[in-house]
Formats: C-alpha cells, sequence, structure tokens
C-alpha cells in the first residue's frame, strides 16, 4: 500500500506472521523517473525472510521496461504491474486503475514487458473502470502474454471501496485465467479468507487494509489452513504492535508531532477491532503528542479483552485519515497464499 508497505511496515508485519511474499509500493514510471530510493531499500534491505515483488505503475511503453530491466539488477522475486489503483489523481494519468478502459494499451504493455522480463511477471487489476465490459478482453490478453499470477480486486475502479465485493467476478477470473488467480477485496479474517476462496475458486488471497489492522492475520491463515483454531488476540498484544509500529517507523529528523500523525493513519484501521463504540477511534484521533497517544492506547488496550477478529460494524476509518491506504488497497499490498 503506498505510503504504508515500506520496509519498516514489512518488518513489523514479518514480526507477527510474514505473508508468503510481499509486494512494494508502486515505482512511478515515466520518462524521468529511476526507482525511488525509498522503494529499493525495502528490496535491498529486506530481511523478512519472505520474497518481495517490484510493482510498477505506469504506461510509458520504453520507460516500463527500462524500470524493469533496471529492478532486475536487485533481489527482486519478479515485476508487479498494477491496473488496480482507483485514486483519481492516479487513473486520471491513464495509469493504474485507469487502463482498464484501454484494453489495447494493455496488451501493447504486457507484451514488451513479458519479452523483457525473464522471471516471474504479475498483474494486480480490478474487474473494470466504470463496469466490466472489458473484463473477459483483459484476461484474455492476461492469457496471450503468459502472466505468472494475477489478483483480482473485485470492485471497479469508480467502486473505489464503498460497494459490496463482486466475488462472482473473482470467480469467473479463476476459471478463465491460465495462471493461478489470488482474490483481493474484504478479506478481513482468517475466516472470511477462505470462505472467499471456496466462494471463488481462488488460488489464494491478497491482503491489503486489513494486515494494518490485523498483523496476525497470515499467521491466523496457516493456522486455519492446518485445521487448527486462529489465535485469539488480546487488546495488550494489541498495545505491543502500536508500541512496535510507531519505533520502527520513526525516521531521524521527522518531529514527533507529524510522527503521531502518521501513526493515526494506521491506528484508524486498528481502532476498528478495539471496541464496538468506536470509543478508542474517537479518542486516538484528538492525540497530538508521543504522551498522549499511549496515554490513550494504555487507557483503551490495558484495561483487558479480546481483539475482534472482524471489524466491528459501523466502525469505520475515516476517509481523510486513510487516503494513503485507500489509495493502493490494490496498489501494493501484503499477501498470503493458501
Amino acid at each position: 500500500m503506498q505510503d504504508v508497505t515500506d520496509l519498516a511496515f514489512m518488518r513489523v508485519i514479518a514480526h507477527y506472521g510474514a505473508p508468503d511474499y510481499f509486494f512494494t509500493e508502486f515505482f512511478r514510471v515515466h520518462s524521468q523517473s529511476r526507482p525511488e530510493k525509498h522503494i529499493l531499500r525495502s528490496i535491498d534491505e529486506n530481511n523478512t525472510g519472505r520474497p518481495v515483488f517490484a510493482q510498477l505503475i505506469g504506461e510509458d511503453i520504453p520507460h516500463m521496461v527500462r524500470t524493469a530491466e533496471a529492478l532486475a539488477s536487485h533481489p527482486i522475486a519478479g515485476i508487479d504491474l498494477n491496473l488496480g489503483c482507483p485514486a483519481p489523481k492516479v487513473y486520471k494519468k491513464n495509469v493504474g486503475g485507469g487502463l482498464l478502459r484501454d484494453p489495447d494499451r494493455i496488451a501493447s504493455i504486457l507484451a514488451a514487458m513479458r519479452a523483457a522480463i525473464p522471471g516471474l511477471f504479475t498483474v494486480k487489476m480490478r474487474i473494470g473502470f466504470e463496469d466490466h465490459a472489458n473484463f473477459e478482453r483483459i484476461l484474455d490478453i492476461v492469457n496471450e502474454n503468459g502472466i505468472d499470477l494475477l489478483t483480482v480486486h473485485g470492485r471497479t475502479v469508480k467502486e473505489m471501496y464503498r460497494s459490496e465485493v463482486h466475488y462472482d467476478m473473482i470467480a469467473r477470473a479463476a476459471s478463465r485465467s491460465r495462471c493461478p488467480v489470488l482474490a483481493n477485496g474484504n478479506v478481513t479474517s482468517a475466516a472470511r479468507a477462505f470462505e472467499i476462496l471456496a466462494d471463488t475458486g481462488a488460488r489464494g488471497v491478497m491482503i491489503g487494509r486489513h494486515a494494518i489492522r490485523n498483523p496476525w492475520i497470515f499467521r491466523q491463515c496457516r493456522e486455519r489452513a492446518r485445521g487448527d483454531a486462529p489465535s485469539r488476540i488480546t487488546l495488550a498484544e494489541v498495545r505491543e504492535y502500536v508500541a512496535r509500529l510507531y519505533a520502527e517507523t520513526r525516521q531521524d529528523g521527522v518531529p514527533e508531532r507529524p510522527h503521531v500523525n502518521k501513526m493515526k493513519k494506521y491506528l484508524n484501521f486498528v481502532g476498528q477491532g478495539v471496541d464496538a463504540q468506536g470509543r478508542f477511534l474517537h479518542d486516538m484521533r484528538r492525540a497530538e503528542s508521543e504522551a498522549s497517544l499511549f496515554e490513550i492506547c494504555d487507557r483503551h488496550l490495558l484495561a483487558g479483552g479480546d481483539f475482534s477478529p472482524e471489524p466491528y460494524p459501523g466502525v469505520i476509518a475515516r476517509p481523510n485519515c486513510e487516503t494513503p491506504a485507500e489509495d493502493a488497497d490494490g496498489c501494493s499490498l501484503e499477501t498470503v497464499t493458501a
């Protein structure tokens, strides 16, 4: 997720149970671009024990090829093309989800990149831009170009995250595609992940925003796959997660207040599993310092009780606080296969 899936966040997630592999934040590709150094760190300094795919977003074919070839000199698991980002500032440039309006352009991009990428080449897409009129044509283009893995987020670009997920469309992709398909969209828990797999026939799931809320979710998926009950998580364990996330994401030279505000973007999701009334979210959003933030965490998280495996109904992250993750659920996510 853009502004989320950096090296620090990957390390935190790996501490609680890493996914099978990670995807980086997207590298923005255009005529003047060079791979962003902070994203390269998540590849070159990756010590999670899990492979990392380098994610690209763009539509300028020579520069997409140039960037893919440059990234091949780094320890990547493969290259991933973003055809799913629903942020208006992205799709208005005809990249990310914007490309779903132009299957012929997608065909040209995939053909050029497939020819230039000797290793794994994966694609993440939504089911369409405003509707799914192009969906099966794009699936055929994916097949024609020998893509190794396809992730499908079951909403259109225009639906953002507001609608129900169209799992029937993911099922269509799973049955039509020659490569394995991962299901994405509202994978809220281990139990839900296995329901989605059963409903869609997908080979695995990709998890984004709900890995921010519950970093234990990948471990819980593996427990469920073994036939065990997923681990119960206490609110005290959530308090430790917040402290670890705060320490790992702190950067030299960044003042305390901006870092506290960055933490609120994570905690907007975490708070969905803390209490059904949203009291933690209400108080957390008013913190102005590290001391006040952790006083609020202590008050709400150290009083006992369990963390909810599913988000509480009606307890939502405020839109103006979830923009970085919203821009990228479907742009660069953690994934676990089952």
